[in-house]
């Protein structure tokens, strides 16, 4: 790329992007932002950085999930069982590609005719196929233990750069001097690692394990993304920060939990559900909307009068709250359960192998969401003898909704 190519791209994006009313408080241009010898403020080109940064992030994690997950797995005695195939047949595999994973009764009873079947060997057929379509245990160990991996690191990083700031304690200060706030390296760093790591889970959304709770999750991952992006661009890096250990610290409990939960230790997995549970609620439902979002809405009107910045960032910020209240009610549901019948167990946001004689759809509901959580049925529990009569309802598609419930990451 040529420099005088650079140049017109940077003179465009500052005129129709990154222009001042949009970013900056009333009264204050990019000209008075301007950087000295002394003091550097945040400039939105800073973050291309993160570009290269999330093929990297994807590129470690594909060697990391090769070549430390994938043998950790084996070594803990994760094994996978041995799934049926579906039998070739193009009519249904074209109806299971193009239209409906799913067929409804008058749907299998046209592809019945078309192919010569009974309406229980279509429904069984779909059953089967769909099955193939879901992730191995191994696959959902190798991701759980890489984005483990990762918000470890990102939590205690982020924990030991703000622990002796003033706003991670007091989040009036999130303002003082604002904007004009001189840029800290390392948290410019700390951006960079964040925003890398969430671009990087859109590149591979295509290869991870499918959740139910997808369109949730590509609507967090934009949202934050978009909310590093600005918060960084127009200085509000003191509350995007905070916000950022606010999330890593409930998640880097999750998925440790999923973890020991695919590798059958139930007890644990258990003990870190709860501790998982709690700092969610306190972390997302009380310390981000009664701090943060209590702050930048309120308490930063204070210094400066609302302009476009203002509403995006708060509107990106109630976004991300709607869906933690979304997961919480999840995370709630399965902890009344966990007490009520003693133990979590699968990945509360992945599917389920299909089973049942019938062909039908096993009804009991499973997941919803992040960054994860653990599907819970009553059989679970350790000495309870199984009810045939209730088994047999279940090979039916008559399981009743209170065998299994969600919660997220």
């Amino acid at each position: 790329m040529s420099p005088e190519f650079a140049l017109r791209m940077e003179s465009v994006l500052d005129r129709w992007l990154w222009r001042q009313e949009y970013w900056l408080p009333p009264g204050v241009s990019w000209e008075d932002m301007k950087e000295t010898d002394e003091v550097r403020y945040p400039k939105p080109r800073d973050l291309l950085l993160a570009i290269p940064c999330a093929f990297i992030f994807t590129g470690v994690r594909f060697v990391f999930e090769k070549y430390v997950a994938l043998p950790l797995s084996r070594r803990l005695g994760i094994r996978e069982k041995s799934r049926t195939k579906a039998e070739p047949n193009k009519v249904l595999e074209n109806f299971y590609s193009t239209q409906s994973k799913h067929p409804t009764e008058a749907e299998a009873c046209s592809l019945s005719k078309r192919c010569d079947l009974r309406t229980r060997q279509i429904h069984r057929w779909f059953r089967v196929r769909r099955n193939q379509d879901r992730s191995s245990l191994t696959k959902k160990f190798c991701e759980a233990n890489w984005r483990f991996v990762f918000y470890v690191f990102s939590f205690f990083f982020g924990l030991a750069l703000l622990h002796d700031k003033p706003w991670f304690w007091d989040q009036k200060e999130f303002w003082t001097g604002f904007p004009h706030q001189p840029l800290i390296p390392s948290l410019y760093w700390y951006y960079i690692l964040e925003l890398g790591f969430y671009s990087s889970l859109l590149l591979t959304v295509a290869f991870d394990v499918k959740r139910k709770d997808l369109k949730e999750q590509i609507v967090h991952h934009f949202a934050t993304i978009f909310l590093l992006v600005f918060s960084y661009a127009a200085n509000y890096m003191r509350a995007g920060t905070f916000v950022m250990v606010l999330h890593d610290a409930s998640d880097f409990i999750l998925e440790p939990a999923k973890m020991f939960n695919y590798t059958k230790y139930k007890k644990v997995c258990d003990v870190l559900f709860v501790i998982f549970a709690v700092i969610f609620i306190i972390t997302r439902l009380v310390l981000l909307p009664f701090r943060v979002i209590y702050s930048t809405y309120y308490q930063s009107m204070e210094l400066f009068q609302p302009f476009f910045g203002y509403y995006f960032f708060n509107v990106l910020l109630m976004i991300l709250q709607v869906l933690h209240v979304f997961w919480a009610y999840l995370i709630l549901r399965v902890a009344y359960r966990l007490t009520a019948v003693g133990t979590v167990e699968q990945d509360l946001r992945s599917d389920v192998e299909e089973s049942g004689a019938s062909g039908k759809e096993d009804e009991t509901p499973v997941d919803t969401k992040q960054n994860g959580a653990i599907h819970l049925r009553k059989g679970a529990v350790s000495g309870q003898q199984n009810d045939p009569q209730k088994d047999s309802r279940q090979a039916n598609g008559v399981a009743p909704l209170s065998n299994g419930h969600s919660m997220p990451s």
